[in-house]
């Protein structure tokens, strides 16, 4: 996947996006803990020192309504502050940790954000306004991650369907687009195409609903949908770049290398930390380094790849990404054809029974540097091997090999 950055543009309600300082708690003793070592030689190192809030400036209004309304001013030290007091005063008060997590969010300081909204959720799992914010965390804020994408999607999920319940179409569709936009990241186009046309029956031609449901069309080999829809996102500030960049790969599949090249070096103009130039080895070279990959896996690995070809693609061919249902995605990496290990082969699998395929191109985009590329065709290999000896995605992308 190509992710996106830049934090998405969805209006934060005055009570949906804000969000402890939580009480410190009391000192463990002997007493309280037996077995645990209270020596302050377990302890060698001092913890930082603190840096204090500053009193909450409430212009009249209590702590909690005063966190609120500098959230809304971008005012996010003052919004910490005060939602700390609120915290403070009432700490079993779920409204008082989303604010602080909101504002602690705003500001950078993601850890201490993750626990606020952990507590308010604690105290109340059906807590909208920090479901959304911690939906919002996970999924935008946060380095995208397979655990990272999972979170945001159940707490985008649990929200959407309270929303809903609630009667509240407009943060229903706040939901529905966190959940596209997680749902893109973990593969699962279709859902997040659902998600994404949920989210514009509510908020029409939104460039972020645009943007994910144009993703989710391209994951699903829906090419002319996505090129129209593309095509429609070229002038947008936020999705300019990227719209350039899949542009781009739809023309190269149709053979308009021109075309493409064209799109490829706007989208590294808008966007040069998004869009480094691609790690692309000549095919030769390519090939060597493959090869020198296989020779240096383990011995049981080689064996099971002994009669198994190897071989080198540019870019997945369209039968290939249309075998199954859901197709799949246009930018993977590799390939493994055939039944497992163990599992017989049939008529329909030709003469050759297994065989792996790495993608050249596809590889020198999902790099930064020749280092990394070499290590991706590794680890590339390794997802494969793992499909040859019966694992699914599920099951390597928990070992690391996604």
């Amino acid at each position: 996947m190509l992710r996106r950055l830049g934090l998405l543009c969805f209006l934060c309600v005055a009570s949906a996006c804000h969000r402890e300082a939580p009480a410190e708690a009391p000192a463990k003793t002997a007493a309280n803990s037996p077995g645990l070592p209270t020596s302050p030689s377990h302890h060698p190192s001092r913890p930082p020192p603190v840096e204090p809030l500053a009193v909450c400036d409430g212009r009249g209004l209590d702590p909690l309504d005063a966190a609120r309304a500098a959230y809304d001013a971008r005012e996010y030290d003052r919004a910490l502050s005060c939602a700390a007091e609120a915290s403070a005063r009432a700490p079993d008060e779920p409204d008082a940790h989303s604010e602080r997590g909101a504002a602690l969010s705003a500001l950078g300081k993601f850890d201490e954000a993750k626990l606020a909204y952990a507590r308010a959720l604690a105290l109340d799992p059906e807590h909208l306004d920090s479901l959304l914010g911690a939906a919002h965390l996970y999924g935008v804020s946060l380095p995208s991650s397979r655990d990272n994408d999972e979170l945001a999607f159940v707490y985008a999920e649990r929200g959407r369907q309270l929303a809903r319940e609630a009667g509240d179409g407009e943060l229903a569709a706040q939901f529905a687009l966190l959940g596209a936009m997680a749902a893109n990241d973990l593969g699962e186009a279709q859902t997040a195409l659902d998600r994404s046309e949920e989210a514009a029956e509510e908020r029409g031609s939104d460039p972020d609903v645009a943007y994910e449901k144009a993703v989710a069309l391209f994951e699903l080999c829906r090419f002319k949908e996505a090129q129209e829809a593309f095509t429609r996102l070229l002038s947008d500030d936020e999705h300019g770049a990227h719209a350039h960049q899949h542009l781009a790969l739809l023309l190269e599949r149709d053979g308009k290398l021109a075309e493409a090249d064209a799109h490829f070096r706007k989208a590294r103009e808008l966007s040069p930390d998004d869009f480094p130039p691609p790690q692309l080895l000549p095919e030769k070279d390519f090939r060597r380094e493959v090869d020198r990959a296989i020779g240096g896996l383990p011995p049981d690995m080689r064996k099971d790849l002994g009669g198994v070809p190897v071989t080198v693609e540019d870019i997945p061919k369209p039968e290939d990404l249309l075998e199954g249902d859901p197709p799949l995605s246009p930018t993977i990496l590799g390939l493994f054809r055939g039944p497992p290990i163990g599992e017989p082969c049939t008529a329909e699998d030709g003469p050759v029974c297994r065989s792996v395929v790495v993608y050249r191109k596809n590889l020198a985009r999902a790099v930064t540097s020749r280092e990394e590329l070499l290590e991706q065709i590794r680890v590339t290999l390794l997802h494969e091997i793992g499909h040859l000896r019966g694992e699914d995605d599920l099951e390597l992308a928990a070992r690391g090999l996604e």
